[in-house]
């Protein structure tokens, strides 16, 4: 049984209000499908949904989905279904769940399918249930299917940061794909550079208790048999003398 969203606070956003700033080149470029875009537009449109879906660190040749884009130009899909594609493809998969932990997850989801930051640790914890509990294509889906999306983006409309201008501010938010895709836990599992301080000097009781003592005992019971074959045979006379002239 799929348990229900949790209920979160909506803060106070800069793209919960209606804005009356003069266009500029903050304004974020909105690209759609209702009209029949050409060919060249329908590129940018599918250029567009890659950046936003998967942002620069990811726009890669392995992340393409040559099929999703067949699917658009000929009408099968919309838009929707596009950045549905895209967001649940083996490569978002791959690049972005495996290598966070659901929290972080659900950030970059809200960030870029959304185009906001999410509101609070609350709504966190409440997707990240819904991932946990059913998986990630109804998180996805419950992501695009939601009222705020419909009403922001539609069917046939990229999703975008929203309101990125500030009030009393000469340049807007800092434009999310700025954002690293990993968390600190992710960043704190990556080998770990050598330093002074990381170095230990060697000691053999430090080294005894480190050490699986299996090991330790065949290596010391081997060492010791190769020095007694090399010094203890010759002398018995089962190997003949090595002359070194």
């Amino acid at each position: 049984m799929a348990l229900p969203l949790l209920d979160y606070p909506l803060s106070s956003r800069n793209h919960r209000v209606c804005g009356y700033e003069v266009p500029s080149e903050e304004q974020p470029r909105i690209y759609s499908a209702v009209n029949q875009p050409s060919a060249e537009e329908m590129d940018e449109l599918i250029w567009s949904a890659y950046y936003q879906v998967f942002h620069q660190q990811q726009m890669l040749s392995s992340t393409r989905q040559p099929a999703l884009e067949s699917q658009l130009r000929n009408g099968q899909i919309s838009v929707r279904g596009f950045i549905r594609g895209l967001a649940t493809s083996d490569a978002f998969r791959r690049l972005n769940y495996d290598s966070n932990n659901n929290y972080r997850f659900v950030e970059i989801c809200v960030q870029r399918l959304l185009g906001r930051q999410v509101y609070s640790d609350r709504e966190k914890l409440a997707w990240s249930i819904v991932l946990a509990t059913q998986g990630l294509p109804a998180f996805i889906d419950a992501l695009l299917d939601s009222q705020e999306y419909l009403q922001n983006f539609g069917e046939h409309q990229v999703p975008y940061q929203q309101r990125r201008i500030l009030p009393g501010r000469s340049q807007g938010e800092s434009p999310f794909f700025r954002t690293a895709r990993y968390s600190e836990d992710y960043r704190d599992r990556l080998p770990q550079p050598i330093t002074a301080q990381t170095i230990k000097p060697w000691g053999l009781q430090a080294f005894l208790q480190g050490s699986n003592k299996d090991v330790v005992l065949w290596l010391v019971v081997s060492l010791i048999f190769v020095i007694g074959s090399y010094y203890l045979l010759p002398i018995m006379g089962l190997l003949p003398q090595i002359s070194p002239y």
